[in-house]
């Protein structure tokens, strides 16, 4: 058998002195930028010992940069010559009160005692006829006892695409007028605002509640309205009588925000809404 007389492989060293030739050639890349960050931390230091010093020694410190003054968004402007107005104080007597714009928007508050006198002159106007009623609604203002209430008639002109807000400001004990008599739409609109308000309307066809039973008391939509469950002679009379142990669990249910499970016909209702979902025990 003939002898093996090659050499030893010396590849096999090569991989180990690539990678420290690179670790060679990588080291000085790494020095220079742990030089430069100490270099950083080192001027960041000076700088506050610097403004340290300079605080202590009492220099004036550099002047902040001034405040952006908020820009003032639009304000009401006055409106009192504009040609509905000017039509409304041609024929009313002192009845237009105010008139203010915003954002394009027409306001004109009217005397209690004209308001159906205007609603008339602005539903036959020749040029801008307001014949659609969209809303009437009201406004609680507690801090103004000898008036506290704004009712606002919300019209629209479908021929002249404009609109108009007219508020008249009452009591809640002298009321206002009705203007079904010039737009029948709002034999609705004023019953929801004396069922929420209570504001009355007089000659009104059909003055009743709306939303709420005959029989309830007070305007959940006042300001001074209590927002908690209230105890009334309406609940007294139609709300099933409660041991002390379903009162228990009614005020258990409330603090959990169940008030929905107080009476039979409630827990029903809420059973159909879950449908086939898993009830509660409490729900049961």
């Amino acid at each position: 058998m003939a002898e093996d007389t090659r050499q030893p492989d010396t590849d096999a060293s090569k991989p180990a002195d690539v990678s420290e030739q690179s670790a060679e050639e990588g080291s000085p890349g790494r020095t220079t930028a742990d030089s430069e960050k100490n270099s950083k931390v080192e001027d960041a230091k000076a700088r506050v010992a610097a403004a340290k010093e300079a605080a202590a020694a009492g220099a004036p410190a550099a002047p902040k940069a001034p405040v952006k003054k908020k820009e003032e968004g639009p304000k009401p402007v006055d409106a009192s010559a504009h040609p509905l107005v000017t039509k409304l104080k041609a024929t009313l007597d002192g009845g237009v009160l105010e008139a203010v714009e915003f954002l394009g928007q027409l306001s004109i508050r009217i005397d209690r005692a004209q308001i159906v006198k205007a609603c008339e002159q602005l539903r036959t106007d020749a040029e801008t006829p307001f014949n659609y009623l969209s809303d009437v609604t009201c406004v609680h203002f507690p801090q103004h006892p000898e008036a506290a209430f704004d009712v606002v008639y919300n019209l629209y002109s479908i021929e002249a695409n404009v609109r108009v807000r007219l508020k008249v400001a009452v009591d809640a004990d002298q009321g206002v007028d009705s203007v079904t008599g010039v737009w029948p739409a709002a034999n609705w609109m004023e019953r929801e605002v004396y069922d929420l308000f209570g504001i009355r309307f007089l000659n009104h066809p059909d003055l009743r509640r709306l939303l709420l039973p005959p029989d309830w008391t007070g305007h959940p939509l006042r300001k001074d309205y209590p927002l908690e469950f209230v105890e009334n002679d309406w609940t007294a009379e139609h709300l099933p009588e409660m041991t002390d142990v379903e009162r228990e669990q009614l005020e258990q249910r409330r603090t959990y925000g169940l008030e929905l499970l107080s009476v039979p016909q409630e827990r029903m209702m809420r059973e159909i809404f879950q449908g086939d979902k898993e009830v509660m025990p409490k729900d049961k």
